[in-house]
């Protein structure tokens, strides 16, 4: 009966990332990973081997008080580091067991009697150990990054890649070690040197490449509950972690992808965040540029035909989706063709966007993605790009020496006229000039998004 549940709630959770991968679908999907997850862990404490559940009943408590409560108050702009916070728990967890199994791998079962680990079981050990050490310290570095508590700049220093090669040799060789006499110097230093690691690969990430790194720490987070589901003898965490760490994997690939990079590029080091860096050669701020106010952008939308509006992380910041979304729908009242036109990496997460107009309750067969969307362009008479920077910027097809050079960008630059919500001129995460803001048929509404929106809104109406 515990397998044929395990079954269940393992076809629940592939229902659940099979709802994912579409906006319409995703409180569904959503449903169904509870729902599996529920019944794996009711099935869990059912099991034989339990003999308090006092300690079990108080972590679930406070753990649920805790995610409750920060589910209620983190505002969808935090929604990034949210999650870069919860896969490091998901690393921490995984080497809080592998240190207990390590102590006691008689009670786990994964040893004889003299305390004497079998082989394949050292091997799973050393496996979820160090992947959930890495991922454990690489995602509060994430965190920190994105809430603002460390530098969102790339931080690299001579002789970086050779002391990361050099420390993954150390790591590796130490659980090689493991692997063969069970070794607790050998264990402790690879799981040492697996947290320090995890710091030294992010660090040098900078924040143009954020959305592929919490993509990645995502699949991270999945093959070190796969590793430590072994130890445990778990199948459901085996194939649960499996399913996150691989479908993880792929969309860490077409995050790449969309950005013209490798992952092991990205892995590297990221984007730039010095301004010197600026595409062109402009000194950024005294170029001239045509600025407007709320009643000219207004003027041109309602005279529009066709509206493609391009949103970025500004939207967030703003908490302005909601006074777009009216702004859409008495536009969508005078006659007006509007639909918004989403790129892979807006924003500082995996789909981040579409989460802010779901949210809005924005229907979902006027978001399309960039490649659905690009074609119609050029017969598009107004683009409003509210908050985005980077994932328009031409320099990306025209500046082969742009650090962009060669990303996929949404083509805003072929519609008829161009109105960019931005409180200012300044960069985006790739630290880089945008020369469309410069373009005659450009208009600059400097603001912040939600009260441009708002003052679109009150000039229409």
């Amino acid at each position: 009966m515990t397998e044929l549940a395990y079954l269940v709630a393992a076809i629940l959770v592939i229902l659940a990332l099979k709802g994912l991968s579409s906006p319409e679908s995703a409180r569904r999907g959503n449903m169904f990973g509870m729902l599996g997850m529920g019944i794996a862990v009711l099935v869990t404490l059912q099991m034989s081997g339990i003999e308090n559940y006092t300690w079990i009943l108080v972590a679930i408590a406070t753990g649920g008080l805790i995610g409750g409560v920060a589910a209620k108050k983190v505002p969808m702009t935090d929604m990034p580091q949210m999650v870069a916070f919860m896969h490091s728990l998901v690393g921490l967890a995984a080497v809080c067991i592998a240190v207990s199994a390590f102590s006691n791998p008689v009670a786990y079962g994964i040893a004889a009697a003299d305390g004497m680990m079998h082989l394949a079981s050292r091997i799973e050990l050393f496996l979820g150990t160090f992947i959930g050490a890495i991922t454990f310290t690489a995602s509060l570095v994430a965190f920190g990054k994105l809430q603002g508590l460390l530098s969102g700049s790339p931080l690299t220093f001579k002789g970086q890649h050779f002391l990361n090669l050099a420390l993954g040799i150390i790591m590796i060789g130490a659980g090689v070690l493991f692997c063969v006499d069970q070794s607790a110097t050998a264990f402790f230093l690879m799981l040492a040197v697996a947290m320090v690691l995890g710091v030294l690969l992010i660090v040098p990430i900078g924040g143009a490449d954020m959305p592929v790194i919490v993509s990645m720490l995502n699949s991270y987070s999945g093959w070190a509950a796969a590793g430590i589901g072994f130890t445990l003898g778990n199948n459901m965490l085996i194939i649960a972690g499996a399913l996150v760490g691989s479908s993880g994997a792929i969309l860490s690939y077409i995050m790449c992808k969309a950005m013209n990079r490798s992952l092991f590029n990205v892995l590297l080091g990221g984007f730039g965040s010095d301004v010197s860096a600026a595409s062109g050669g402009a000194v950024i701020g005294e170029r001239p540029v045509k600025s407007g106010s709320a009643e000219d952008a207004a003027f041109l939308l309602t005279n529009a035909r066709s509206v493609i509006i391009i949103p970025g992380y500004g939207l967030a910041v703003a908490r302005a989706q909601h006074a777009l979304k009216e702004l859409v729908e008495v536009l969508q009242a005078k006659g007006v063709k509007v639909r918004f036109g989403i790129h892979p990496v807006a924003g500082r997460m995996p789909g981040h966007m579409n989460v802010l107009l779901a949210e809005a309750d924005v229907p979902y067969d006027i978001v399309e993605e960039m490649d659905e969307i690009n074609p119609e362009f050029s017969d598009t008479d107004v683009a409003l790009i509210i908050g985005a920077n980077d994932v328009v910027n031409p320099a990306a097809k025209t500046d082969s020496s742009s650090p962009i050079y060669g990303m996929p960008i949404l083509e805003a630059t072929k519609a008829a006229h161009i109105l960019v919500v931005k409180r200012s001129l300044s960069v985006g995460y790739a630290g880089l000039d945008n020369d469309l803001f410069y373009m005659d048929k450009t208009m600059m509404i400097f603001d912040d998004a939600k009260k441009a929106c708002e003052a679109m809104l009150h000039a229409i109406e």
